[in-house]
């Protein structure tokens, strides 16, 4: 009997219905961008605000002034008393009544001297000339507070670490096109109640929460994509990378036409809901439904996409049945059982933490001083598009293992070259950390296809998911490295990036060649795969006996 792949080869193996399914799934990269770098956008400084004092609004309205006249009077003597005050974190020690002079407020505290004037740290009733910009001003995160800002980004991380976890376990037990509908409905419901949150805690909460159903949404369309193309044409997975880019390309044109922070979110996480008639056009996995014993609905799918394809299935292909290895629920210790799984999985935790440290590291590096925000970081954005070229035009051509290995030690040789280059030749700087950049780019890309190719059906959406778990601890770790050690020299980051970045590119160089192979059904056959290349890397041939049709 023919085994999955052949009948998949004969159905089609990226025919009309594949190139549909992928499609409408790469949209999800660009939502998914949306939420993970929308912090730019939705923290963004307040441009201008000060620390009111106490009884000032009503003497405001008393007066009748206007909110520039009232920060005259409150700001102004506090800079001409105090030079190194700007009225931002600190006002002055007094409180306004019915009593005082709507033309020289301060006359009777400061005794012709605006130098005694006293002073103490703003702790809350901030006016902001934009107040509904940014989560900043809606929710007086300055000053004292700024850090609860970082805390924010860092919470959205955390959703992701734990829906790597609850999501990735629930797609592979649960089914992959459930649990990606269900992820997409909690997006979009979690990023409406972001939006109207009445408090930070709120904010938080449910941030958190739409990290962890966009974990969900991103990671299963991925796996789906992977599980219903042939082994020749799984490079379609890097392409979902590039609908990544162009979201983060596209997300300042949104901020930019949308004044508030408000309207920023409801237009990122309201696209979510639109994923929800997938229901009627993307079918469950077929790969999955044969390893949980569902074998006619897998049969009845790969007719569907025969047919879609324009082509017809034999008569004979029947019955799915699944041999020598029993479905099981996954776990952490099926990962870590044998020698090669071991192998790859240690490798790949490793792979995905260093990538996604070395990538916002420096990114926020780079990071755009002055200039046009909107611009900067649209430019920004566009470096990551000849990656993913460079990796459709080599992959399929040499290889996967040669390539990541070379774009992780590009990225450390880069960061290396970087720290060391005098700061008069800006220009050479600059497009050294611009090339690591690159590199760093494809080497995350690819660890993304390599590590859905290297784990077993049964085992891989959770599989994949606990190791890009690592990548999320990497993004909450890199801003308190990246400054942390800048405070001790500027270029040290530079330094420990180029080692991490080394070392992965070495590592990798002891997992297994994917390029051609058909997609792992059992334990056993990642086990064999090491056994496919010999010393010249010839690959040998394969001959899948697990899951037939």
């Amino acid at each position: 009997m023919p085994s999955f792949d052949e009948v998949l080869k004969e159905a089609g193996e990226f025919g009309r219905f594949q190139k549909r399914v992928f499609f409408l799934l790469c949209q999800t990269g660009i939502t998914f961008s949306f939420l993970f770098a929308s912090v730019v956008f939705l923290g963004q400084a307040p441009g201008s605000y000060w620390c009111r004092i106490p009884g000032a609004a009503e003497q405001s309205e008393l007066c009748g002034w206007t909110l520039e006249e009232e920060r005259n009077f409150t700001v102004l003597p506090l800079r001409l008393g105090n030079g190194s005050s700007s009225g931002e974190c600190e006002r002055l020690d007094v409180v306004w009544d019915t009593s005082v002079s709507c033309a020289s407020p301060l006359s009777r505290y400061s005794n012709g001297s605006t130098g005694h004037l006293p002073l103490t740290t703003c702790h809350d009733n901030w006016v902001y000339k934009q107040p509904h910009s940014s989560i900043v001003s809606e929710y007086n995160l300055v000053c004292g507070n700024a850090w609860m800002l970082d805390l924010s980004q860092a919470v959205l991380n955390l959703g992701f670490l734990a829906g790597a976890f609850i999501l990735g376990y629930a797609a592979d037990r649960y089914g992959r096109i459930l649990t990606y509908l269900l992820s997409c409905l909690g997006v979009g419901i979690c990023g409406i109640i972001v939006a109207f949150a009445p408090n930070f805690t709120i904010f938080l909460i449910f941030r958190f929460l739409q990290g962890v159903f966009g974990k969900g949404t991103w990671m299963t369309c991925y796996v789906i994509v992977t599980e219903i193309v042939g082994s020749d044409q799984r490079i379609v997975g890097i392409v979902i990378q590039m609908f990544f880019t162009l979201g983060i390309m596209v997300l300042p044109g949104i901020a930019y036409l949308l004044p508030t922070w408000q309207g920023i979110q409801l237009a990122i996480s309201l696209p979510n809901f639109l994923f929800l008639l997938y229901y009627w056009v993307v079918p469950e996995s077929p790969r999955w439904l044969l390893t949980r014993k569902k074998g006619d609905k897998a049969l009845k799918i790969m007719h569907n996409i025969a047919k879609h394809n324009g082509k017809y299935l034999s008569p004979h292909y029947s019955e799915i049945t699944i041999n020598n290895e029993e479905v099981s629920n996954p776990s952490f210790l099926s990962l870590v059982r044998t020698p090669q799984m071991r192998r790859n999985t240690l490798i790949f935790m490793y792979a995905w933490f260093t990538s996604a440290l070395i990538y916002q590291g420096l990114v926020m590096r780079l990071g755009i001083v002055g200039g046009n925000l909107y611009l900067d970081f649209f430019i920004s954005a566009a470096v990551e598009l000849p990656a993913a070229l460079l990796i459709l035009v080599t992959i399929d051509r040499i290889g996967r293992r040669l390539p990541f290995a070379i774009s992780n030690i590009v990225a450390g040789i880069a960061c290396l070259i970087t720290a060391f280059l005098p700061e008069d030749i800006l220009w050479l700087k600059m497009t050294i950390a611009t090339l690591g950049r690159l590199g760093i780019t494809m080497a995350f890309e690819i660890v993304c296809l390599v590590n859905t190719e290297l784990y077993p059906t049964t085992l891989r959406n959770f599989g994949v998911s606990l190791c890009s778990s690592l990548c999320d601890l990497g993004g909450i770790i890199a801003p308190f490295l990246l400054f942390r050690l800048a405070a001790i020299w500027l270029e040290l980051p530079l330094i420990i990036f180029c080692i991490l970045a080394v070392i992965c590119g070495l590592l990798v160089l002891f997992l297994p060649e994917t390029k051609g192979i058909s997609l792992p059904e059992t334990v056993e056959d990642v086990e064999q795969l090491s056994s496919h290349f010999g010393k010249c890397g010839k690959k040998r041939k394969h001959r899948d006996t697990n899951s037939y049709i």
